[in-house]
């Protein structure tokens, strides 16, 4: 699933990374990577420390 990437990219990159960043460096499209963090800020998985930059949310 796109959620599981994005949370492996995340986790991977080991730092706050924008949308764009993350399609990037995971291979998927821009709008899966959309759909995915907005699945993933709903169940509390990711957050943002910073305005447009996400990272997981048990980096706290």
């Amino acid at each position: 699933m796109s959620e599981e990437k994005v949370m492996e990219t995340l986790v991977s990159a080991g730092k706050p990374m924008k949308a764009g960043e993350i399609a990037t460096a995971s291979g998927l499209d821009k709008k899966e990577v959309d759909k995915a963090m907005k699945v993933l800020k709903t169940e509390g998985k990711i957050v943002s420390p910073k305005h447009c930059f996400w990272e997981p949310a048990n980096c706290f």
